[in-house]
């Protein structure tokens, strides 16, 4: 039962109908459906972020967040976190109107640093891309807004952190395995490492910059050297989202990992679930006989134009 106030009360209301519509507004607000409606804008939801707007509008930052907490809260330290780091990636050193876009609209704009022509980040649009998800990513990693821990970004790119006028939650940069960046390390220091290099150094990057009990995530490496999902060094891939022909693999940590169908309009199907890490081989199979399955050649984003 709630009061509904009368035309009279709206226009000069007592102090009970002031109180009686705050509480019907406040019961509005916390109601379940209304608060059910709010995760997604949390979290980003469930389930393979949107390509590509999943970019522009957070999602891919809000779903990789909750990843990450959701793991700090589970005890894991060592994390990896993959996923195409600009729309398009494999196109990026030619440019396509959405990588650019992303570049210039999103990550110029958030990080504060010059993207004309010329300048460092058009020159390294993937480098900068890392540094600006690392900032969206810190928040998570230093223990969420009443976390207490420094959190540094060091890389391997091309990156002249002077040219990046807003770090965020990123307390200090540096490059991975200089002995200034292992200088500047501080107790109780979370880390992000970008792009650090092939997984068999992994164990020395987290003993040359780590901290005791601190997180540390290996943010978007460029390649694997075990040439397969994910790594073998133990670090849990609490968010990877990797294209594969004609699809992608995707999970979300705690969740299962998925194998998804790209179809000709960009939508995706899951097609399997697995409770443990799948060997690469066997997704890129299921997707790609899938595929073929259903169109024959006719699901190709080149052909159909998803660039």
């Amino acid at each position: 039962f709630f009061f509904i106030p009368s035309a009279q009360s709206i226009t000069q209301p007592s102090t009970m109908a002031k109180s009686q519509l705050a509480l019907l507004l406040l019961s509005a607000v916390l109601a379940p459906g209304h608060v059910l409606g709010l995760i997604p804008l949390i979290d980003g939801g469930k389930g393979m972020p949107k390509m590509y707007g999943g970019y522009f509008d957070d999602q891919i930052a809000k779903q990789a967040s909750s990843a990450i907490s959701k793991a700090i809260s589970a005890g894991k330290k060592n994390m990896e976190v993959q996923f195409p780091p600009v729309p398009n990636v494999e196109e990026a050193k030619f440019g396509t109107p959405l990588n650019q876009k992303f570049t210039t609209t999103v990550v110029a704009r958030d990080l504060k640093a010059l993207s004309k022509p010329g300048s460092n980040l058009s020159r390294n649009i993937i480098a900068y891309s890392n540094v600006y998800w690392a900032k969206k990513l810190a928040g998570a990693v230093k223990g969420g807004a009443l976390g207490g821990k420094p959190v540094a970004v060091l890389t391997a790119e091309q990156v002249n952190f002077e040219d990046v006028k807003s770090m965020g939650d990123l307390s200090r940069s540096g490059k991975v395995f200089q002995d200034k960046a292992r200088r500047e390390g501080r107790g109780n220091e979370a880390v992000i490492a970008i792009n650090p290099g092939g997984e068999e150094t992994w164990d020395r990057l987290v003993s040359a910059h780590g901290q005791p009990g601190c997180p540390f995530v290996v943010l978007n490496n460029a390649y694997s050297t075990s040439y397969d999902l994910g790594n073998k060094r133990g670090f849990e891939e609490v968010y990877y989202l990797k294209r594969i022909s004609r699809g992608f693999v995707f999970r979300a940590f705690p969740g299962n990992w998925e194998a998804l169908l790209e179809k000709p309009d960009g939508s995706v199907e899951v097609l399997k679930t697995y409770a443990t890490k799948p060997k690469l081989r066997e997704v890129a199979e299921l997707v790609r006989e899938e595929s073929y399955k259903r169109y024959a050649i006719g699901n190709d984003r080149w052909m159909t134009g998803r660039m």
